[in-house]
């Protein structure tokens, strides 16, 4: 059977590379780091090689680097950790109205703490303003926290602007980069960032580790409490098999973005254009130009998204309806809404994620199995009958 995988921003398969780097560590990486013997000198050096590779990814130090279990932590570890250090300072914190639930959730919790959070509006392509951002700082903001780029909708935010702002205004600076780190050039000096959360499974690394940017002399309180590891930020053994695979993947994504970021974008617009050339009332969120390389996010008009995913892997081809932490929602995505669609044009998103293993081929084969797919469901839609009767 045919198996073509093209949900990408959910979790990418581990490089062959990242696998052949963690199995020694499999058999013999069990030394705990903390301790001085042979085998903890071994995998705390292991350790240190990785975080070296984690900062060059984002033109960090070694030192600002913080392993997490994910870039959910990560986020989490920022806005309460920085939040709790400086609020002697103020209690207000800006955000956007497309943030991945791991930065809306906790600062739901913090507003029940007594935080006042200012959720900006985008634009129709998702786009925050630095203008308005400016604007809403106050003597009491003590953070903006403003994704890097949207895995939902592929939209790239103009982060240097952004940071350029906070830096004036003596405001924290955090940028869930999730979706964009390890895809597309970053560098944390440049942008004036403070804090930057990252995934290793979104670029080919083990999944359940993550690392926290935390720009050194910034001050946070330890979300997780109990050991002196990561320079006493975040205690608990260290997950050395997932560091190592994430260090490992830093590497090669450093060393071979251009070429990946070519080839996945190449990819991506031949689908799209092939798309559009097959089928009728399609419409593309995010910003046209300014995306991630791999993402394709498209309304399909008169037929519900999950139907689409559920045809589609009938025919071997994995694709998403959305955020894979709220694939299981039958609510439209508050990304989409925010941009301003239509809730019965949201309800018909997809999301084609293509990366590093994706081929002209596989194109094809979706470009072929797409439209009928689009058809067959149209046929049983009230919704494309009633259109076609008005029209």
């Amino acid at each position: 059977m045919t198996k073509i995988y093209m949900d990408n921003v959910s979790g990418t398969p581990m490089h062959p590379k990242v696998i052949e780097a963690i199995t020694p560590f499999l058999k013999e990486g069990f030394g705990n780091p903390s301790n001085l013997h042979q085998f903890g000198r071994a995998t705390s050096e292991a350790i240190q090689t990785a975080r070296g590779h984690v900062a060059n990814l984002i033109n960090a130090k070694p030192n600002e680097i913080i392993f997490t279990s994910s870039g959910t932590e990560a986020n989490n570890c920022a806005l309460k950790g920085i939040l709790a250090a400086h609020k002697k300072k103020g209690n207000h914190i800006i955000t956007s109205e497309i943030e991945h639930f791991s930065v809306l959730n906790p600062l739901k919790s913090l507003e029940k703490s007594g935080y006042s959070v200012s959720y900006l509006p985008v634009d129709k392509y998702g786009v925050v303003n630095p203008d308005d951002i400016k604007k809403s700082i106050t003597p009491s903001t003590i953070m903006v926290s403003i994704m890097y780029a949207n895995g939902e909708i592929g939209t790239i935010e103009p982060i240097k602007e952004i940071g350029a702002v906070t830096k004036e205004k003596g405001v924290f600076f955090h940028t869930d980069a999730v979706a964009a780190a390890g895809n597309i050039p970053i560098d944390v000096r440049e942008a004036h960032i403070d804090a930057l959360s990252i995934s290793a499974n979104q670029f080919y690394g083990p999944a359940g580790i993550g690392a926290l940017f935390l720009r050194e002399g910034v001050r946070m309180l330890p979300f997780m409490e109990g050991g002196v590891q990561e320079g006493g930020r975040r205690a608990g053994t260290e997950n050395i098999i997932g560091i190592v695979g994430m260090g490992k993947a830093a590497e090669l994504a450093n060393a071979e973005m251009t070429q990946r970021m070519n080839n996945v974008q190449n990819l991506r617009d031949q689908l799209r254009d092939g798309i559009h050339k097959n089928i009728n009332h399609v419409y593309v969120n995010g910003h046209p130009t300014n995306r991630l390389p791999g993402n394709l996010s498209l309304c399909i008009e008169y037929i519900e998204g999950e139907s689409i995913l559920l045809f589609l892997d009938m025919q071997g081809v994995a694709i998403s309806s959305g955020s894979a932490c709220t694939s299981r929602s039958l609510k439209a995505s508050h990304v989409i809404m925010a941009t301003g669609v239509d809730a019965a044009l949201a309800q018909g998103t997809v999301l084609f994620s293509l990366g590093i293993d994706n081929s002209g081929d596989d194109v094809k084969y979706v470009l072929e199995e797409l439209p009928p797919t689009v058809e067959r469901l149209r046929e049983m839609s009230p919704l494309y009958h009633q259109k076609q009767k008005g029209s």
